[in-house]
């Protein structure tokens, strides 16, 4: 399935700073049997883990994160960049490719011992997605799992995720 939806997905060369090749995954969007065919495929791959919640990652990942949560009858809770959630807050600051960036949950967001699955659209370097890890232990959630639509295999972002199920649609040796 990986390489039949990767053939909509574009490449932006120098986006959104110069060296950086940008995955565009508003072509696959667009075309609904194509985002039907990703959001079922990360729920149908976590449909026997009982899942409690799915935690999506801003901005991207609330896409295909409410749509994941939609279909398998589960909740959603946003990570989210420093300031924008209302409420108290428990964050985590991480180091970027070029730079660092905080986010933070809501410290009530979790039941202790819930069982979730974190959604986001790109797996790079890791940074995000083990802040993410971190932020949902801290309150007390258990990560089941972790999925994506894409994966950038060079960029070794799995290394920062041992011990945590990976499930990747699309894995692109090309970055």
């Amino acid at each position: 399935m990986g390489t039949d939806l990767k053939q909509f997905i574009r490449d932006v060369q120098d986006f959104p700073k110069k060296g950086i090749t940008f995955k565009d995954i508003t072509t696959l969007l667009k075309e609904s049997d194509k985002f039907r065919a990703a959001v079922d495929a990360i729920a149908d791959k976590f449909k026997d883990k009982d899942i409690d919640m799915i935690i999506s990652v801003e901005a991207r990942g609330f896409i295909f994160g409410s749509a994941v949560a939609y279909k398998m009858g589960v909740g959603l809770v946003p990570v989210r960049k420093k300031g924008k959630l209302p409420y108290r807050t428990h964050s985590i600051t991480y180091d970027l490719e070029y730079g660092q960036d905080t986010l933070e949950i809501h410290q009530d967001a979790l039941k202790k011992g819930a069982k979730v699955l974190i959604v986001d659209d790109l797996l790079a370097t890791g940074g995000t997605t083990r802040a993410t890890v971190d932020l949902v232990e801290k309150v007390g959630g258990k990560v089941e799992g972790i999925a994506f639509l894409i994966e950038l295999l060079p960029l070794k972002g799995r290394d920062k995720l041992k011990g945590y199920p990976i499930f990747s649609i699309i894995e692109d040796k090309y970055c």
